[in-house]
């Protein structure tokens, strides 16, 4: 026990014994003089009765203390895991100041819950992972979670497709990039009208440049329920690393043309805006995040892409997305790669504890 607090304890029995003291002196011989007891003054006080009162100030003043820090101590202190820190985020710059959403704009009002892949592949996500049926009603039943999990918010189901998929061959062109024909782009836009799903395409560009890439979707992205992704990871650049031998970037200058694509054609097509993510999981991936342009007809979304177990991914949600606040925010969930080294996959309930809370949730 600390000095202050067994003074604490100990402070009743000292004060009665002083009272008890102080008693004592209260005598006729005790009481001021008729001639010390002018109008608007009060005689002086005797020896004893200043010391007895410099006591009991220092007993007040020590219990004061003694019971703040009790009371100190007593009060609960909120731990935050990286990412969920209400005071780091607004220290960060959230929320962050942008334009009001124009009608027919899916975000801040509807979270996103996406199932992701390529309907070729069963290791890409779970959108090619699962036959068509299931995949859908696995959605479907995470869709159910996310509303039961945060009933003020409408969830909008969505098929991000992998549409230009990045290669560690060169191909015929050198550009180390698939470009999904068609039909498949078609086909899964199909999938997402039967359940109620918006879609999105996703780019990797390999060696190739976005500017090149991006507008051989306009036929689809023209429709209103279609939106954009773009995946710095796989952005190699001209002549740069094979994709998958080093993590790729993105500058702001690159995202503002994919922006500004997208505002032509909301303009263009009289669309309502355009839901536009960019991958991130590393400080290089996206440079110059500042110079991102907002536009009233596009909804920029962050999304954290990262891996692994729950403290590395609000590490990275934290580090990438809090940190450099842009827009909206999204956050990626992997099946298999999270839970690998038996790690548990991270819920609703964790996500919703974030600050910012991501709107837009991908499934890999």
């Amino acid at each position: 026990m600390s000095f202050a607090a067994a003074f604490y304890w100990r402070a009743p029995a000292l004060v009665a014994l002083l009272l008890l003291l102080s008693g004592c002196t209260e005598t006729k011989n005790s009481q001021p003089a008729a001639g010390n007891t002018a109008a608007g003054t009060t005689a002086p006080l005797r020896p004893e009765q200043t010391a007895f009162s410099a006591t009991s100030t220092a007993i007040r003043k020590v219990t004061l203390q003694a019971q703040s820090s009790s009371a100190r101590k007593a009060a609960p202190t909120v731990k935050y895991n990286a990412g969920e820190s209400p005071e780091y985020a607004a220290k960060c710059g959230w929320p962050v100041n942008c334009p009001e959403p124009l009608p027919g704009s899916i975000l801040p009002k509807k979270r996103i819950v996406a199932y992701y892949g390529n309907p070729l592949s069963k290791k890409m996500g779970a959108l090619g992972e699962f036959p068509k049926d299931q995949m859908l009603q696995k959605l479907k039943a995470e869709v159910a979670r996310w509303q039961a999990a945060d009933p003020s918010m409408p969830v909008q189901p969505a098929l991000h497709l992998i549409a230009v998929v990045a290669q560690g061959a060169p191909g015929k062109d050198g550009m180390y990039r698939m470009i999904m024909p068609d039909r498949i782009v078609e086909q899964v836009y199909g999938w997402a009208k039967e359940a109620g799903a918006i879609m999105f395409i996703d780019i990797q560009t390999g060696h190739d440049n976005i500017r090149n890439v991006l507008p051989r979707f306009e036929w689809i992205l023209k429709n209103p329920d279609v939106h954009l992704g773009i995946d710095p990871e796989f952005n190699m650049g001209k002549g740069g690393a094979k994709p998958g031998k080093k993590i790729g970037t993105y500058d702001a200058d690159d995202i503002n043309y994919a922006s500004g694509y997208l505002r032509d054609l909301v303009r263009k097509y009289n669309l309502p805006p355009k839901v536009f993510t960019v991958h991130r999981f590393t400080r290089g991936g996206v440079t110059n995040s500042r110079k991102i342009i907002l536009r009233p007809e596009v909804q920029m979304v962050m999304h954290m892409d990262g891996w692994g177990a729950p403290w590395l991914k609000r590490d990275s949600y934290k580090d990438y997305i809090v940190a450099e606040p842009v827009q909206y925010t999204g956050f990626k969930l992997f099946y298999h790669n999270d839970t690998k080294k038996g790690d548990p996959l991270m819920t609703q309930q964790d996500l919703l504890k974030l600050n910012p809370k991501p709107v837009y949730i991908q499934y890999q």
